[in-house]
């Protein structure tokens, strides 16, 4: 191994090492274990360095290396550069527009849920898009949380995405998206039916909770006896945000349990005042349900307080945190995970609703169906309980 290299691999020892500690690189390893794991690595580089046909860019390898450790873990874990580091430590003021994508990994960036009228949702973009490009960059190797700072900026910006549907990559298409100032939190409501008030949130921030609960008690005031809550393509909001929606409908039980690094689990229970929503509810959900709103169906599911219609959500419950490297480089690491308020696992493994309904499956340039299917379902399931 040249002496070059050799520096290369030594300075890399320390992140490598970390992922072993943090538990991200193989679980649970012993010492034995690491060395195994490090001496291996070494090997693989000397290999490289030694007999690939052309000559070999070492930085480009070891920070392709990085990359690789991180996307072995779950979609929103990444390996980030140390100019990447400083944007997170930053104390400048963060982009304050959007398209309203939401995003995870699989091969290329791919998108969780497209907000209600976001420049992404007017585009037609919709959950299961993959984004093969971001400004003709393609998305390979683009982390979710580099990809998502990518499609940030200042209003009135343009961003080009090259997307691909059904898995068709003979027919890419190429969308100029303008970012907008999206507001965090989105809360509407109506009535579908007779007695039935209709709650869409359609983004979740620090209000959402407060806003919902102004929405019930409008439709409440206006005859509703029963609620459909929508939270399809709803993917944005941190769990707390989630959970304080959950604590309208929950009186008592828990709500969700919180896992860190060895099992160790902290349980989150209704609470004094929580529960004041007490008329018969069901829960629209999706592929696009994520994070947050999971948190809130699988409150409302996990207690019995409502039913779940719609399709499998994706499986977001996790949160990160950076933990930065000696070479000034870090780790964008999920460290904690939510679990149902059963114990089960929830991250990476989603909701099973009560009720499955696929989304109609909407081709570029197509117009949304008229009616409903998922919606409908819900008013369907209210009417055979009331003549049951």
């Amino acid at each position: 191994m040249s002496s070059r290299t050799r520096v290369i691999v030594m300075s890399l020892s320390a992140p490598v090492i970390a992922f072993a500690i943090v538990g991200g690189f193989l679980g649970k390893v012993t010492a034995q274990d690491t060395y195994q794991h490090l001496k291996i690595f070494d090997d693989v580089v000397n290999l490289i360095s030694n007999n690939y046909v052309e000559q070999v860019n070492a930085d480009k390898v070891m920070h392709g290396a990085m990359h690789g450790l991180a996307d072995s873990l779950d979609p929103d874990s990444a390996y980030l550069s140390s100019d990447q580091v400083k944007q997170v430590e930053s104390r400048a003021t963060p982009p304050t527009a959007s398209v309203g994508l939401e995003l995870t990994r699989q091969y290329y960036l791919r998108v969780i849920a497209a907000r209600d009228n976001s420049p992404a949702a007017k585009a037609g973009l919709q959950t299961g898009d993959y984004v093969r490009a971001i400004g003709g960059q393609p998305t390979r190797e683009i982390s979710v949380w580099e990809g998502m700072r990518m499609l940030s900026g200042s209003p009135g910006t343009k961003v080009t995405l090259t997307i691909i549907r059904g898995g068709n990559t003979n027919d890419p298409h190429v969308v100029e998206l303008t970012r907008e100032a999206l507001a965090p939190s989105v809360v509407n409501g109506r009535s579908v039916a007779a007695g039935v008030g209709y709650v869409r949130i359609a983004a979740i921030g620090p209000n959402t909770a407060q806003q919902v609960g102004t929405q019930i008690a409008d439709l409440t005031r206006n005859g509703a006896s029963k609620l459909i809550v929508d939270v399809r393509r709803t993917a944005t909001g941190t769990p707390d945000e989630g959970l304080a929606i959950a604590r309208l409908f929950v009186a008592k039980g828990t709500l969700a349990m919180r896992e860190g690094k060895g099992g160790a689990r902290e349980t989150i229970a209704a609470g004094a005042g929580d529960g004041g929503v007490t008329l018969p509810a069901i829960v629209l959900v999706d592929t696009g349900t994520a994070g947050a709103a999971e948190l809130f169906a699988s409150a409302l599911s996990g207690n019995l307080r409502a039913d779940l219609i719609g399709e499998h959500t994706i499986g977001r419950a996790a949160v990160q945190r950076l933990m930065k490297l000696p070479d000034g480089s870090g780790l964008w690491l999920s460290t904690t995970r939510y679990l149902m308020p059963d114990g089960a696992a929830l991250h990476e493994k989603g909701l099973e609703p009560k009720v499955a309904v696929d989304e109609p499956t909407v081709d570029f340039g197509q117009a949304p169906p008229a009616t409903d299917p998922v919606l409908e379902k819900a008013l369907e399931r209210f009417s055979a309980k009331q003549a049951a």
